[in-house]
């Protein structure tokens, strides 16, 4: 039976043998071919170095995966939580205001309205009394006067008696 340590170097030391290779082609020929062969070694070294780690070290991978999720999920549930703050923030000052505003402006309208017509009624109808009262007041002062002709006739009468 095979020792797997002895395996895993093996692979690692042809994995490095193919790097080379690939720096060789770059070197001497088309640096393109050497490139894409270098690219592809590389891609299945890092293929092979994720499953040792997960063949050694089973929880390594769950592990990372799940600081990872913790991570992003904790940074998305705080930008949720902003936005979901600020929105609510606003619908709240905005519904609040406007009903606030249409109820005061009904409110007060409807109530200084009332007392205004109260008020105005109740003094323009003292103040038409109080008239009314000095017009009958001057009308009874005018009746008490005497009238031209009865101011003559006084005034013949005085002449007459004075002259007898």
């Amino acid at each position: 039976m095979l020792n797997p340590i002895r395996v895993d170097a093996a692979v690692d030391l042809a994995y490095g043998a193919l790097i080379a290779l690939s720096i060789v082609l770059i070197a001497r020929l088309d640096a393109s071919i050497g490139l894409s062969f270098g690219i592809g070694v590389f891609a299945s070294y890092v293929v092979h170095v994720v499953w040792k780690m997960a063949r050694f070290d089973p929880d390594w991978m769950t592990q990372a995966v799940e600081e990872t999720v913790g991570e992003t999920v904790e940074k998305q549930v705080e930008e949720v939580q902003a936005q979901v703050e600020q929105t609510v923030g606003e619908t709240v000052e905005e519904t609040v205001g406007e009903t606030v505003e249409e109820t005061v402006e009904e409110t007060v309208g409807e109530t200084v309205e009332e007392t205004v017509e109260e008020t105005v009624g109740e003094t323009v109808e003292k103040q038409v009394d109080e008239v009314q009262a000095q017009v009958e007041a001057v009308d009874e002062r005018v009746d008490r006067r005497p009238r031209e002709d009865e101011v003559e006739e006084i005034i013949e009468e005085s002449v007459e008696d004075e002259s007898e």
